[in-house]
């Protein structure tokens, strides 16, 4: 290997190509720079003491399925246990168990034996495996979880904030900051113990409060769905509007005056013009995102066009090849101007026959039901989450985003711009259910009454089954039962949703947050509207076909081709990291003693200060080159027109603070061929996708579309703290 070269104090690997091919996939394979973290996603084990020759490791391998990521309904981390294990004497029966770390619950997983076995799915947080011989039921390897690693921190050293010289000089820094009377405390979750050291310096973000003020600006009104046609002209205008949430009256953004922007309905092969107008008192341009429209329209000011100027105008030319779920919002400061409220959805239609109206609709053509089963109607959902404080909406960094490590969490959830959702259906009714991840930050775990499908049979379970059939650029090979929905920021999901039984029934978001304090997961449930079942049966009733999982033909004859390059080396790598500096001491000293374990997703905002005070002048977020050492804009990638080009993406568990990203490709389309190794069995279309920390995702680019094009993480405060890069498609 190359060795490494140090610029600005942060270590550069550089890679040779021949490395590059020759980089591991799998967790237990022997760990490299480019591969999964051997640390996260594979255990040691270790004999019982007085036995030799015995060994093993524990492949926490990736089950297959429709995310980058399995979780339960609850959000427990699920998966596939896959034991390598070599020593062990013969003439024996050997089982493997589950435990938990307090041992009141073991689970028998079943029997091992030297070579590789894989075992039934797990999903404890923290656990314990162990190996016994059998019939005498002696222990003969075990191992601990990577997460069993979290504990608390010494509490001794923190309790008070007594942090010794550079705490004590931090704290008087802090008190005389020239921000510090313009910043309100940050809200924090209910659940989570604030350190008192946390607490004494309170150190406010080193950035100017913001938030727009217009007392004249009018109410936002409820989004209005646009049905446009080829060669239509739509106006669109981005300006202030105020909105009453949690009893506050907040002066926000808004398309058209409307939260969230028009709902824009157009045929598939459509072109429309947009006269767009800026009414904010910043600039901004509008990005079509997922959308393979000509470049010079792409939205990115700096690539694409210039930003356009409070009071300034710009047309765009939008043409839609593809159907499916899509939306839009700006490429200026997403961080300030999407989390205040400018976006809005785009449903593509497969054909110009469809025109119906109501805000859930009947099912559609007989070649959308082909491609995705049958539904009575739909509904269009986006999902967005706003950080609320006793004072009101929480002040955004005007210079640099605050937030910049893990990104800004909410703590007010909104489906449509509202806190709470409502649907009335008849029993047994079909809602095919579009959904798009709008917010700043959140990876949401979406399901129905506790969780729907169970993924056999017909999907038992719950009060209402659920199916995903399509995600981001167009539908599954297969359509799939599924527990719950993970869903990265600026991803797409369409879901279909059977409610069997009259009744109520929650939508939720169902994670498990991380206390760092105490070292402990816990369960965040969150409600984010009712769905309200009817005794009257629908009518027709589509139950017998939804019993099914269909497959799509068309699309298994388009990407069946294209699985060879499962195997095939990348072409291109990327690696997902991070450097620091400047950082408060006590978001410092406690963010090394995190690095001890990082979860593959942050669900929810659980270091709520130290978060908050990070900015884009501390914390820069990275996409690295590793054959030439280049980073984000540095990066200068040329694609052959048509080429098909595999990229991996390896989210770099040295970083010092590890995280999932949800990386987007502007103006093209590409598949999820791979996650950690694991071979995807169900491929699908995509602009998005949400890469655990920790974790290799290997995806197959389409570069079809001509033009100079973004790549970055749609974590709104990364990207605006560096996290993006270029690429050229000749």
């Amino acid at each position: 290997m190359t060795a490494p070269r140090v610029t600005a104090g942060l270590f550069l690997l550089v890679v040779t190509s021949a490395e590059i091919c020759g980089a591991q996939q799998r967790p237990c394979d022997p760990p490299t720079p480019l591969g999964p973290s051997h640390d996260l996603y594979c255990i040691e084990l270790v004999p019982a003491p007085g036995l030799t020759g015995v060994s093993g490791r524990v492949e926490l391998s990736e089950p297959p399925g429709p995310f980058t990521i399995a979780v339960t309904a609850d959000g427990r981390s699920r998966y596939i246990p896959i034991f390598s294990l070599s020593g062990l004497p013969a003439g024996h029966t050997y089982v493997a168990r589950i435990a938990t770390p307090q041992m009141d619950s073991i689970i028998n997983l079943g029997q091992v034996r030297n070579g590789t076995t894989a075992l039934p799915a797990i999903d404890f947080t923290k656990f314990n495996i162990l190996i016994s011989e059998q019939p005498s039921g002696r222990y003969v390897l075990r191992g601990q979880s990577p997460s069993t690693r979290l504990f608390p921190p010494d509490l001794l050293e923190f309790s008070v904030g007594a942090m010794g010289a550079a705490g004590s000089q931090q704290a008087e820094t802090m008190a005389h900051h020239p921000h510090a009377a313009g910043w309100p405390m940050v809200p924090a979750p209910a659940q989570i113990t604030m350190l008192p050291a946390e607490m004494r310096l309170r150190p406010p973000p080193d950035v100017t409060p913001f938030l727009p003020s217009d007392t004249v600006a009018s109410p936002a009104q409820p989004s209005r769905r646009i049905e446009l046609k080829d060669g239509d002209t739509l106006r669109l205008e981005a300006g202030v509007v105020t909105r009453a949430l949690k009893g506050d009256t907040c002066t926000m953004y808004a398309f058209n005056g409307q939260y969230p922007g028009p709902l824009l309905e157009v045929p598939r092969g459509a072109e429309i013009a947009v006269l767009f107008t800026n009414k904010l008192p910043d600039s901004t341009a509008i990005h079509w995102h997922g959308i393979r429209l000509d470049n010079s329209f792409d939205g990115v000011p700096g690539l694409t066009q210039p930003a356009i100027p409070p009071g300034g105008s710009f047309t765009y030319r939008v043409r839609f090849p593809d159907a499916g779920i899509y939306w839009y919002h700006p490429h200026v400061r997403e961080d300030v101007q999407q989390e205040l409220g400018l976006y809005g959805d785009i449903l593509v239609r497969p054909s110009a026959s469809s025109r119906l109206s109501g805000t859930a609709r009947p099912a559609r053509s007989a070649e959308e039901r082909g491609r995705g089963g049958e539904a009575n109607r739909e509904a269009i959902l986006m999902l967005d989450d706003l950080l609320i404080g006793d004072a009101g909406l929480s002040p955004l960094g005007k210079e640099s985003p605050t937030h910049a490590l893990m990104g800004r969490f909410g703590n007010v959830f909104l489906v449509n711009g509202e806190p709470d959702y409502r649907l009335t259906v008849a029993r047994g009714e079909i809602i095919r259910f579009y959904l798009t991840n709008a917010s700043n930050t959140r990876t949401w775990n979406l399901s129905f009454a506790g969780g729907g499908g169970g993924g056999g049979g017909a999907g038992g379970g719950g009060n209402a089954r659920m199916k995903v059939v399509a995600s981001d650029a167009g539908p599954f090979e297969h359509e799939a039962w599924v527990q719950s929905i993970v869903i990265g920021p600026a991803e797409r999901y369409v879901v279909d949703v059977r409610f069997d039984k009259a009744g109520t029934v929650a939508f939720l978001n169902r994670v498990q947050g991380l206390d760092h304090l105490y070292g402990r997961f816990f369960s965040e449930v969150d409600t984010l509207g009712t769905i309200t079942v009817t005794r009257r049966p629908v009518t027709p009733d589509y139950g017998a076909r939804f019993a099914k999982l269909r497959s799509d033909s068309a699309t298994i004859r388009e990407l069946e081709p294209l699985r060879r390059y499962v195997e095939a080396p990348p072409d291109k790598v990327l690696v997902l990291t991070l450097e620091t500096h400047d950082l408060p001491f006590v978001t410092q000293r406690l963010m090394t003693l995190d690095s001890i374990y990082f979860a593959p997703v942050e669900w929810s905002g659980t270091m709520p200060m130290m978060n908050w005070t990070s900015t884009g002048k501390q914390v820069r977020w990275i996409l690295r080159d590793p054959a030439t050492g280049e980073e984000n804009t540095a990066v200068d990638w040329h694609f052959k027109r048509g080429s098909l080009v595999k990229i991996r993406l390896v989210n770099e568990r040295r970083a010092f603070h590890g995280m999932q990203h949800p990386i987007h490709l502007h103006g093209q389309r590409f598949l999820v061929l791979a996650v950690n190794g694991v071979p995807s069995d169900n491929l699908v279309w995509k602009d998005t996708v949400l890469v655990p920390a920790g974790s290799v995702v290997d995806i197959l680019l389409d570069a079809s579309n001509p033009g100079r094009w973004m790549l970055h993480c749609h974590i709104a405060e990364h990207l605006s703290a560096g996290m993006m890069t270029h690429f050229t498609v000749e």
